[in-house]
């Protein structure tokens, strides 16, 4: 198994430099003659598909949307990390490595994550040359602010409108080697298989979702950015559109899912407010650096929030209980997501939550409101302001910083939270796990890589907020571009791949046999109802806190579910057509294997870290629990029906001590 870590410890650096150093090249006269499929146009495949155009290759992209801008990265609002040090407090591309490393809870692998820190500081011009833009100070110098798990600024940002940014920076790049010939856009397609030959990736059964007709492509090199499987939960704040088939139809190939019981619950999220809902929406975690946490202290005035008898406003400052500040007082409200999210479930379930439903807790603004209005009052010589004024003079500053997630906030909501205090809540938000991938981003199968939210290699067990933004393009714009040469260096002597071949029919037609056999079951459940009791099932037993017993049940009711759904599901329309419900079956389909499997990674892991939180394995004050001992490893798993085979990947530790994380 080609696990580089499995070098002796001592030798690992040494050899990763080696590695490095010695990583052969295709020269420009070459890279003609090799055609790389990429599959997904967000950040990173939307990074990747530019870039490799530019370089010269061959290239043909694939997206489900009817435009590369509609990708899921354009939903990020709060920023993008690099380790500039503009604001001078201390910053490096080694406090970055670290921060990362820390904020994993130290389950990821040392020599990516230094990668992604070095190459940070090159995002922020590619971003700027391609006219980002990014907020600038009042002098013209680029603005930076903090995020959880840090103690300086480096987060890059755009309003609250980053990911959408940075997305149309990535898009203009590559409609410009669209049109140059040097990539062809498949819009409104989907991957529905990999396509294997003598034991290489060679290309990818594709689903055109306006006809229903299935096409065979062909490549030297397939490269999935197809972000990542949040949707297993239905609830969560990804689009209903976001799934993971892609990487799990590479699974089913033979590709290792790694970590897949590790998923990031956001602590900041607009709370659920009825069985009708789809998704949720999130609030930038941005928001922290100014919205402070609380819940009242009594039970008897939660008890009237949520029976509307009172509201956030009439609870006095001695009566209200600002938790983080209180539980980590050095890093206050900007603890990481993992540990913000855990405390708010501990002080909803001890019955202090603000909804009708109890599962929300306040994001309140007032004092910042007041602070900034102050300041904003003595730089204008309004040294006798009232308190009106020094009101409208802070929310005027608010309001430059976060207008639009407020008028978000607003829409969905209907209270202002200029006035009221935000309820917030978390929510299933990003994957950490997903395709295991070596140090240049190829899977254990020659030829498939895997990059951004796809793969699992950068964050560990818990991801810093802003740091999706800057492994995606990481990955997109220097990483992959370097390291696939050295495959795709043993490829120049072969042609392109003809999508005619026996193994590309075969391909074509076991995705015919499965699409045929969803259709004829003509059962009495639709897919979006399978997919909400999966939901449930998930949220339940492999949410925010799991622990054996709930994790044996839940395997055995999504296998009972699966079983239900293979004989009972029901997708009307035809094949040959457009059919959003035959797209969902399949999506389904896969989630309910994904799900059994995540629910098998998180029963193996005996400790709790980051995101993973087992019950059983926790401190006296309710801190995850963490086993280096035994677990400081990658589960990659190797999918089997009955009994998935466990591989480990030794994470040696040469830069960074292990110690337990504490934000205290």
């Amino acid at each position: 198994m080609p696990f580089q870590s499995n070098v002796p410890p001592g030798e690992l650096s040494e050899k990763w430099k080696q590695y490095r150093s010695s990583m052969p090249l295709v020269a420009p006269n070459n890279k003609r003659r090799l055609e790389v499929i990429i599959v997904g146009t967000g950040l990173a495949g939307g990074a990747a598909a530019a870039t490799f155009g530019e370089l010269g290759y061959k290239v043909k992209v694939f997206t489900f949307h009817d435009s590369p801008r509609r990708a899921h990265s354009i939903a990020a609002q709060g920023g993008i990390n690099a380790a500039k040090n503009y604001q001078n407090d201390g910053d490096s591309v080694f406090r970055l490595f670290y921060d990362t490393i820390k904020g994993g809870d130290y389950r990821s692998r040392e020599a990516n994550v230094h990668r992604l820190a070095e190459v940070s500081v090159n995002i922020i011009d590619q971003a700027v040359a391609q006219g980002v833009p990014f907020a600038r100070e009042y002098g013209g110098l680029l603005s930076n602010r903090s995020f959880g798990g840090v103690q300086v600024s480096r987060t890059f940002y755009a309003r609250g409108q980053t990911g959408q940014q940075l997305l149309l920076g990535a898009y203009q790049s590559l409609s410009r080697q669209i049109s140059l010939g040097n990539v062809e856009l498949f819009n409104r397609h989907e991957m529905i298989d990999l396509v294997m030959e003598d034991g290489k990736a060679r290309g990818i059964i594709a689903r055109n979702l306006l006809t229903g007709e299935t096409e065979r492509h062909g490549a030297h090199a397939v490269v999935l950015g197809t972000g990542g499987y949040g949707n297993v939960f239905y609830l969560s704040t990804n689009a209903m559109n976001s799934n993971g088939s892609a990487a799990w139809r590479a699974v089913k190939q033979g590709a290792y899912m790694a970590n897949p019981c590790f998923t990031q619950i956001h602590p900041t999220c607009i709370p659920v407010s009825g069985e009708y809902q789809s998704k949720l929406t999130l609030m930038s975690e941005s928001l922290r650096n100014d919205g402070r946490v609380w819940v009242p202290r009594k039970m008897e005035d939660a008890a009237a929030i949520r029976e509307g008898r009172k509201t956030g406003l009439d609870i006095p400052e001695a009566d209200r209980d600002y938790y983080l500040e209180r539980r980590y007082p050095a890093f206050g409200n900007l603890v990481p997501r993992d540990v913000a999210s855990r405390a708010a479930k501990t002080a909803c379930d001890e019955g202090l939550g603000v909804s009708p439903t109890g599962l929300a807790v306040y994001l309140d603004f007032d004092a910042a409101i007041n602070r900034y209005g102050k300041s904003k009052a003595h730089s204008q010589n309004e040294h006798n302001a009232s308190e009106a004024r020094i009101r409208e003079l802070g929310v005027g500053v608010i309001e430059e910083k976060y207008g639009n997630l407020f008028e978000m906030y607003e829409k969905i909501t209907g209270e202002d939270p200029y006035v009221m205090p935000m309820k917030i809540y978390p929510a299933v938000h990003y994957t950490m796990g997903g395709l295991w991938v070596d140090y240049n981003l190829q899977t254990n199968i020659p030829g498939l890589f895997a990059i951004g939210e796809a793969n699992f290699s950068d964050h560990g067990a818990n991801r810093l907020g802003a740091s999706a933004l800057m492994q995606g393009l990481a990955d997109g714009y220097f990483v992959l571009p370097y390291t696939i040469g050295t495959y795709l260096s043993q490829e120049i002597r072969n042609p392109m791949v003809d999508p005619d071949g026996p193994a590309f029919k075969e391909a074509e037609a076991q995705s015919q046999a499965r699409i045929d056999r969803l259709m004829s079951i003509n059962g009495n459940k639709s897919p979006e109802t399978f997919h909400r009791e999966l939901g449930k099932i998930m949220w339940e037993y492999c949410g925010m806190a799991r622990n054996a017993e709930g994790l044996q049940k839940g395997r055995r009711m999504i296998r009972e579910l699966r079983e239900e759904f293979w004989r009972d599901v029901y997708v009307p329309g035809r094949i040959k057509e457009y059919n959003p419900e035959l797209e969902k079956a399949l999506r389904v389909a896969d989630f309910l294997e994904l799900g059994e499997l995540m629910m098998l990674d998180a029963l193996d892991r005996n400790e709790s870290c980051g995101g993973h939180f087992r019950e059983e394995y926790q401190t006296e004050d309710g801190e995850a629990l963490r086993r280096d001992d035994e677990y400081a490893y990658v589960s990659a798993w190797e999918w089997d029906d009955v009994d998935p085979i466990l591989h480990k990947e030794e994470l040696i530790f040469e830069n960074v001590e292990l110690k337990t994380r504490s934000y205290k």
